[in-house]
């Protein structure tokens, strides 16, 4: 650009030099800041997405022996969570009801509220698990009595190993 005698810019004539190799210099730089850039968003974004595609790992976790159980009665078991973090302490710990139902037969169930995740506690003398929070009530089986919840509580897969307990440690249910 240059400027007439008025001082407006004006666009440079025929004649007017060209200067290539800094055009072409600033071409490159360009071109390579792009490239670099481009490098580094793969890794970036493959490390924002790859925990959206994993699988989360199947853990069945010992809860107690068969024994330690009676038949017709709901306690209250903890648990490792499936995929703690090393730093994550007692919060990688979470909760289940389990019921035995039978000789080898249980049932787990979520100790969160299917409402809002509020935790439901277990009342004996009623067979009815209740939410303290917006007035929930399941029956012993997990289906809804009363209140705002939609479905019942979630249920988590139970096996017996020998004589050992082992409920499957699934992230905490929401919902």
């Amino acid at each position: 650009m240059t400027r007439d005698d008025e001082g407006l810019e004006t666009e440079p004539g025929p004649g007017a030099p060209v200067l290539p190799e800094r055009r072409r210099f600033l071409a490159r730089v360009c071109v390579g800041l792009g490239a670099g850039c481009g490098g580094l968003a793969v890794p970036v974004v493959g490390f924002t997405l790859a925990p959206l595609l994993q699988q989360a790992p199947v853990v069945w976790r010992a809860v107690g022996k068969v024994t330690d159980f009676k038949v017709g009665e709901t306690t209250n078991v903890t648990l490792v969570d499936a995929s703690p973090l090393p730093w994550a302490g007692m919060t990688a710990n979470t909760a289940a009801w389990l019921r035995r139902t039978g000789e080898n037969e249980f049932v787990a169930f979520a100790v969160n509220c299917a409402h809002l995740g509020c935790p439901v506690r277990w009342m004996p003398t009623a067979n009815l698990f209740m939410c303290p929070c917006h007035g929930g009530v399941y029956y012993q089986d997990g289906s809804v009595a009363a209140g705002p919840p939609q479905h019942g509580l979630t249920r988590y897969p139970v096996r017996v190993q020998g004589d050992e307990v082992q409920v499957r440690a699934d992230p905490v249910p929401i919902g």
